[in-house]
């Protein structure tokens, strides 16, 4: 009953922005990015692949609630790039990874559609 609406859980409203960033003043070099309607899924993508970057101290993330669509993950960097930067070249490192694993399984998608045309092709019709 007091559940929002389906789409209010993802669609942005006009005045809303994806991405904030709130430096965090209990510890340097540190900022926590606020991602507005996401959930564990991009939360726990992210926070891992921060994790790999040689210059990050620790990174994680934490939703709020379920009927709350927001994401907040904190990063800490070794002080020599900030926060901000890491989270920008993680996220395009993955939107290429992604854009190349898109490409490859239309590729392989492709030949294989062909490779069984060519099969159906190939047999015999009935007695």
């Amino acid at each position: 009953m007091n559940a929002p609406d389906r789409f209010e859980l993802f669609l942005l409203g006009d005045d809303e922005k994806k991405i904030n960033e709130k430096p965090y003043a209990g510890m340097s070099s540190t900022s926590d990015f606020i991602l507005m309607k996401e959930d564990h899924t991009l939360g726990n993508l992210i926070s891992e692949h921060l994790k790999m970057h040689p210059k990050v101290h620790m990174a994680g993330y934490k939703v709020a609630h379920p009927n709350v669509p927001e994401l907040m993950i904190r990063v800490q960097t070794d002080g020599t790039v900030t926060p901000r930067e890491v989270f920008i070249e993680v996220c395009k490192q993955l939107i290429a990874s992604y854009g190349q694993l898109g490409r490859e399984f239309t590729r392989e998608y492709e030949l294989r559609r062909m490779a069984t045309a060519g099969n159906q092709d190939n047999q015999p019709n009935g007695p």
